[in-house]
């Protein structure tokens, strides 16, 4: 059946919708290595992200949800305190950690195998048949993953950037694990609202924010070989890497299906090494962008099969109810 023209124009606006939140997400790396090279640490970047965020989405949240909106989320509190947890302070500390110490390409092409991650939680974990092709895309993105870190030279990468880059893709697959349940459960605003206030709650305790270099904020700081005032990188990740890419992404799944959303993702990826390449200097090897086109594939390819996994049979559903896409990895 051919699409009608409303349709048509609905799926273009949230294809535009999730370009824009991709690329907008993919200039965090830059922006927060910039802040740290100059004197914030890691978690301290992610603090002052998440916290900014929350700061500027709760109001949003009352003004255009009220407390209507705040009251029906509360039977999903705790999925929506694990998602603060590991899908907002989690992912994004995690991934600053692996930016301050590796390429901001190879941290955010690391972070992006979580949905490999996911199959291998539901063969093992759930003891769900996954399909061949999800298997395939597990051992494509491995070979990807082996070719970014140059693993038969014994990893010349930093261990703990490495470590930290797999541990945001740990993240990330609970993330998606999260979506899973909370799609047509949560309202994506009130979702996004909810899981920067539990992050920031969580960051104030692990990132010393007494220790802030404040000053820095007032600075004029170096990003490659430009610089700006430090308040300028700040506001770019609150508003623009944060606030503005979540709600784009929030538009664009209204208007997309959850497959659609979550290809356009991969974008990031692109934007982030476009980003470092172009505001910091900072180029792969050969091998590398090998590498990383070969983990981009292998990560498409599970994560379109999960979406093709059926749930186990049992008597009664524990959802009668069809599941819509609202919320999608693309918001992340």
């Amino acid at each position: 059946m051919q699409a009608t023209p409303d349709a048509a124009r609905t799926k273009s606006a949230g294809l535009g919708f999730a370009l824009f939140s991709a690329v907008t997400f993919g200039g965090s790396g830059p922006f927060a290595k910039a802040l740290i090279n100059a004197g914030f640490s890691p978690e301290q970047a992610a603090w002052l992200r998440i916290l900014g965020a929350a700061v500027l989405l709760v109001p949003l949240v009352l003004i255009f949800r009220g407390p209507a909106g705040i009251l029906a989320a509360r039977k999903s509190w705790p999925q929506l305190v694990l998602y603060g947890l590991t899908g907002i302070a989690g992912c994004q500390t995690l991934f600053f950690i692996a930016a301050s110490r590796l390429p901001v390409g190879v941290a955010i092409l690391l972070e992006f195998s979580g949905p490999v991650l996911v199959v291998g939680w539901l063969k093992f974990g759930r003891k769900v048949a996954v399909p061949r092709s999800a298997a395939l895309g597990v051992a494509i993105a491995l070979v990807g993953l082996a070719t970014v870190v140059e693993i038969w030279s014994g990893s010349q990468l930093d261990l703990i950037g490495l470590l930290a880059g797999l541990a945001a893709a740990a993240c990330q697959a609970v993330y998606f694990i999260l979506i899973d349940k909370l799609t047509g459960v949560a309202d994506p605003l009130v979702m996004t609202a909810a899981g920067s206030v539990v992050g920031a709650v969580l960051l104030t305790a692990i990132s010393a924010p007494w220790a802030v270099p404040w000053h820095t904020l007032t600075d004029t700081i170096a990003i490659g070989e430009r610089s700006a005032p430090g308040w300028v990188f700040a506001a770019w990740l609150i508003v623009v890497s944060t606030v503005v890419a979540y709600l784009a992404g929030a538009a664009a799944v209204q208007r997309l299906s959850a497959a659609i959303g979550g290809a356009v993702a991969y974008v990031e990826v692109v934007a982030a090494g476009l980003f470092a390449w172009i505001l910091l200097g900072e180029t792969l090897k050969t091998n590398q962008i090998i590498g990383g086109l070969i983990v981009l594939l292998g990560a498409f390819v599970a994560q379109s099969s999960v979406g093709k996994v059926a749930p186990p049979e049992a008597p009664t559903p524990l959802h009668p109810e069809p599941l819509s896409p609202d919320l999608d990895p693309a918001t992340l």
